[in-house]
C-alpha cells in the first residue's frame, strides 16, 4: 500500500488499533474536503497493530482531546513537507460534549442545550465526573 506523504496537515499516529474511525468521526474529518487517509491495523513494533490518520490541510483541529479518547496518541504536525512539532495530549482537565451524561437525575437530561461537561477528578484512573451531578463519565 502506499500513501503519498503530505504537505500541511496532521498525522496523528499511535491510535490503538481499531480505534481510528473513533478519532475520524469525533473530530468530525467527514466534513472536511481535502485528502484524508485512515490507514488501519498497520503493522507497529511497540503497539503489534495501530491505526493512523493523516490528514492533508492546515486547519485547527480540537486536538487536545484526543488524551481522553486514546491516551497513546502522537500528533505530529507537518508544515511545508517537514515535521514541525510532535506531541502526546494528556488527560485534559475538562472535556465538553465529548461523551454524554448518563444519568437520568441530570439537569443536562432536561435541559437540552446545556453542554455536557466533565472534569477529570483522578488521573491516575482516568475518572471524569459530570460537574453538575458528579457522575462518573463511561470510558
Amino acid at each position: 500500500m502506499n500513501v503519498d506523504s503530505i504537505r500541511n496537515g496532521v498525522v496523528i499516529d499511535h491510535i490503538t488499533a481499531g480505534k481510528g474511525m473513533l478519532v475520524y468521526r469525533f473530530l468530525g474529518l467527514d466534513k472536511l474536503n481535502c485528502p484524508i487517509a485512515i490507514i488501519m491495523n498497520a503493522a507497529s513494533r511497540r503497539m503489534g497493530a495501530k491505526d493512523i490518520i493523516k490528514v492533508d490541510i492546515d486547519l485547527p483541529l480540537e486536538l487536545d482531546a484526543l488524551g481522553y479518547i486514546d491516551p497513546d496518541v502522537t500528533v505530529n504536525i507537518i508544515e511545508n513537507g517537514i515535521l514541525t512539532r510532535k506531541y502526546h495530549p494528556g488527560l485534559p482537565e475538562e472535556i465538553v460534549d465529548i461523551v454524554k451524561c448518563k444519568n437520568p437525575r441530570c439537569i443536562t437530561s432536561t435541559e437540552q442545550e446545556l453542554p455536557h461537561v466533565f472534569r477529570l477528578t483522578d488521573r491516575e484512573t482516568r475518572t471524569y465526573r459530570c460537574i453538575y451531578c458528579e457522575s462518573k463519565a463511561k470510558n
